[in-house]
């Protein structure tokens, strides 16, 4: 099923986003850094679980904006450890690698976008390592990313990861020459703003066609004249709580779809 849905913000019911933000039991929440090795380099995940739903929960992959995993990729972990999910913030640069300006986030993140093997293998090696984490069904996994995360999980969806579900919060959305969608294994959900001059409507649009061209089981929720970074707590006038709490609420419904 195909849905390309454009809500204006000004009349979202803020209430009804909020229901879908519910919590529970978060006295059980548990989180911990990993260490793991990639090419006998050391790469720092972070690992999120409520103890209080069980010992085979869905397993969701995070992966982090352009500055690498921070507070910001942490919290949304943290949020889906709430939700019953057990929940890992892969890392594509490497312990220790987190940019602290924007020229720094802009050559480790391009890095990888000149790199797509690279980037490939860094996810690949972090999902390998979420998925022996305890407590975790690995035949449950889907990915969400944010930013540069959004573009990574387009393309993991294009390698052919064989997840249950992809979901990316205004992400670069741009086919990269010589690839195409015919090897996705699951659905994709895109949530993006309709202002966002990163990714502005004409790769909106593309990106429909390449999905209607492969036979892609997708949908794309557009946030009326919201702009790029949307969901990110202190991006000033960027920052768009009602699309925040809508997007989340989506991404939610999404993932009890595609993993309970």
């Amino acid at each position: 099923m195909r849905k390309i849905l454009v809500w204006a913000t000004a009349i979202l019911m803020a209430a009804a986003c909020v229901v879908g933000l519910t919590t529970a039991v978060r006295a059980d929440i548990i989180t911990e850094d990993v260490v793991y090795e990639i090419a006998g380099q050391p790469y720092e995940g972070y690992f999120a679980l409520n103890e209080g739903f069980g010992d085979s929960q869905p397993l969701v992959i995070v992966i982090h904006d352009w500055d690498g995993i921070d507070d910001y990729e942490k919290r949304r972990t943290q949020m889906l450890a709430e939700q019953g999910y057990a929940a890992f913030a892969v890392d594509l640069y490497g312990q220790g690698v987190r940019p602290e300006t924007t020229e720094e986030s802009r050559e480790q993140s391009g890095m990888l976008y000149a790199d797509r093997q690279a980037m490939r293998d860094r996810f690949f090696a972090g999902l390998e390592q979420a998925e022996m984490m305890a407590s975790v069904d690995p035949e449950r996994v889907a990915v969400i990313g944010y930013c540069f995360g959004g573009s990574a999980v387009l393309e993991m969806a294009r390698a052919g990861a064989p997840l249950d579900g992809f979901v990316t919060f205004h992400g670069g959305l741009d086919t990269p020459e010589g690839q195409d969608y015919s090897a996705v294994a699951g659905p994709l959900l895109i949530l993006h703003g309709t202002d966002d001059p990163v990714a502005p409507m004409a790769q909106v649009a593309q990106l429909a066609t390449d999905l209607n061209a492969a036979d892609v089981d997708y949908s794309m929720e557009l946030y009326g004249g919201v702009d790029h970074a949307f969901t990110v707590w202190g991006a000033g006038d960027r920052y768009d709580p009602e699309a925040d709490l809508m997007s989340w609420d989506a991404m939610l419904t999404f993932l009890d779809d595609q993993l309970r």
